[in-house]
C-alpha cells in the first residue's frame, strides 16, 4: 500500500518547483540567454521537479511491488505499463529522466536552448505528472 503522506509531501515539493517554472515560462529566448543566474535557476528547478517525479514514481513502485526498474528512465515506463500514468506521459517522462541525467552528469554539454524550450513547452508534463497522481491516489 502506497504511503500517503510521503507521496503528498514529494507532491508539496513539485508543486512548488512547476510554480517556481510557471512564473519563468514567459521569458523570452534572448533574455533567457542574456541571464546566466535566471538559466541556472531554471536549469536547477527543473532538475528539482524531475528528482521529484523519480522519487514519487519510485515510492509507488516499490510500495506496490511493481517490477524493479532499469534506471530511472524505466521508472516511468514501469508506471506506465501497470497502469498508473497514460501511454503518452510515461514516454515524455522517460525523456525528462535522459535530461535529468544529462543535468546530472553530462552538464558541460547543457544547451541553454534546450533548457528554455523544455521551459516553454514541457513543463506541463510535469503538472500533468502531479495531477494524474493526484487523482490516482485521491489526494487534494
Amino acid at each position: 500500500m502506497v504511503d500517503i503522506e510521503v507521496i503528498r509531501h514529494r507532491l508539496a515539493l513539485l508543486s512548488e518547483y512547476i510554480a517556481d517554472l510557471e512564473a519563468e515560462k514567459e521569458i523570452g529566448l534572448k533574455d533567457f540567454l542574456a541571464d546566466k543566474r535566471l538559466r541556472r535557476y531554471v536549469e536547477r528547478t527543473l532538475h528539482l521537479a524531475v528528482e521529484s517525479c523519480i522519487d514519487i514514481a519510485s515510492h509507488i513502485i516499490s510500495d506496490e511491488g511493481l517490477r524493479e526498474p532499469r534506471d530511472n528512465k524505466d521508472i516511468f515506463a514501469v508506471l506506465g505499463e501497470a497502469g498508473y500514468l497514460p501511454e503518452e506521459l510515461a514516454k515524455k517522462l522517460m525523456k525528462m529522466a535522459q535530461f535529468r541525467n544529462i543535468i546530472v552528469h553530462d552538464y558541460a554539454r547543457l544547451d541553454a536552448e534546450i533548457i528554455w524550450g523544455i521551459l516553454k513547452r514541457d513543463h506541463g508534463d510535469l503538472k500533468h505528472f502531479m495531477l494524474t497522481i493526484k487523482k490516482l491516489l485521491g489526494i487534494s
